[in-house]
């Protein structure tokens, strides 16, 4: 007996298909889908949680001076003439960044390696790549999803039977985040 479902699919177009689901579950916090896959999605997106649950606290906030460029009211560069050239004007800022420990770094980069990353469009400019943002779905682990399961002890995700599909009668479910 295999460790997993094969999903009647080559291993490449099955981990693709789980990193999309997995991305998307995430992402939305519910999705609809069939219930061999939803069993093998909930694997993979209660492991990530719990490792998200587990570093969630694991970084320090440091102080760092940055060298930043000044802006005049137009947002262009200010620049100075210096010995005859001109010379861009820089000013001192000081920046509060996290800091991520080894443990929590490492989390998050296995995190990268399975999640894809997600293209945000407004709906007014639907169709167009200006004012799209990509935002970081392991952000969104450690800072939303994480807190909200701090005291619960696995089992991150429910799965609703929603009844049989209409073309090949599998039985499709809900899965969401509790």
């Amino acid at each position: 007996m295999a460790g997993y479902r094969k999903l009647g699919r080559t291993s490449s177009q099955r981990k693709a298909l789980l990193r999309n689901q997995v991305t998307n579950l995430l992402y939305n916090g519910k999705i609809m889908t069939t219930e061999a896959k939803a069993k093998e999605i909930r694997r993979i997106a209660e492991g990530m949680i719990a490792l998200a649950v587990k570093e969630k606290d694991n970084f320090e906030t440091v102080t760092v001076k940055a060298k930043v460029v000044r802006k005049d009211k137009d947002g262009n560069n200010v620049k100075e003439v210096v010995n005859g050239k001109k010379v861009t004007v820089f000013d001192d800022v000081e920046k509060t960044i996290k800091k991520d420990s080894a443990t929590r770094l490492h989390a998050r980069r296995q995190m990268l390696k399975f999640l894809y990353s997600v293209t945000e469009v407004p709906t007014e400019v639907a169709g167009k790549k200006r004012n799209t943002k990509t935002v970081d779905v392991t952000d969104k682990l450690f800072e939303e999803i994480a807190p909200k399961y701090v005291s619960r002890n696995g089992g991150y995700t429910r799965i609703v039977k929603i009844g049989p599909r209409k073309g090949d009668a599998a039985m499709k479910v809900l899965i969401e985040l509790v």
